[in-house]
C-alpha cells in the first residue's frame, strides 16, 4: 500500500497543484496483467510482478461542480478492485481558527481562503478492500518530495469513506 500511495502521490507532483480531485481503483497488479499482458512494458515490469502490488487505474476526472464526499458515498467497487485511492488538496486553519468559522459552507470556505494562517495541502488516501490505509500530505508551501508526510491514518475522515465504498 506504501508503494502505491507513494506512485499517486509523485503522480499528482508532476501534475502541479490547483487540480480537481481524482479517484483511482487498486487493482493486483497481477491479475492486470494476466488480464492485459501488453501493459508489462507501460508499467515498466519485466517479469513477475512484486507479490501483493497493486496499480491504480484512474478513474474519470470530477467536476468543480462534484463533491467528492458525496460521490464517494455512491460508489460500489467491483470484487476485482482490491482498494482505492483519492488525490484531493484542501485549505487547513490552525485549530485557533475554528472558534470563528463559519456554518454555512460557501463563508466557511471564503473565510478559510482569506485566513492568514491557511495552508493549502495535497491529501493521497488510499483504502484496501481488507481494512488496511495509508496516507501521504504534501503542504504546498514545503513542496518538495523531501517534505511529504506519510502514515496510515493522516486523514481518518478521508480514509473511512474509502473503506465504506467497500462495505455491502
Amino acid at each position: 500500500m506504501v508503494t502505491v500511495v507513494r506512485e499517486i502521490e509523485q503522480h499528482a507532483a508532476g501534475q502541479g497543484w490547483d487540480q480537481p480531485a481524482r479517484i483511482f481503483a487498486l487493482v493486483p497488479t497481477g491479475e492486470l496483467l494476466a488480464q492485459e499482458p501488453g501493459l508489462a512494458s507501460a508499467l515498466g515490469i519485466e517479469g513477475e510482478p512484486p507479490a501483493g502490488s497493486l496499480t491504480p487505474v484512474e478513474q474519470e476526472p470530477l467536476t468543480p461542480e462534484q463533491n467528492l464526499e458525496e460521490l464517494l458515498i455512491s460508489i460500489m467497487w467491483p470484487d476485482e478492485v482490491a482498494g482505492c485511492a483519492v488525490v484531493v488538496e484542501r485549505l487547513v486553519l490552525p485549530p485557533s481558527a475554528d472558534a470563528d468559522l463559519p456554518d454555512e459552507p460557501a463563508a466557511a470556505q471564503e473565510y478559510a481562503a482569506a485566513h492568514p494562517e491557511r495552508q493549502e495541502v495535497r491529501m493521497i488516501a488510499a483504502a484496501r478492500r481488507d481494512g488496511a490505509t495509508y496516507s501521504a500530505l504534501r503542504l504546498r508551501a514545503h513542496d518538495d518530495d523531501f517534505s511529504v508526510l506519510e502514515g496510515p491514518d493522516l486523514v481518518p475522515a478521508l480514509l473511512e469513506l474509502l473503506s465504506a465504498t467497500f462495505e455491502q
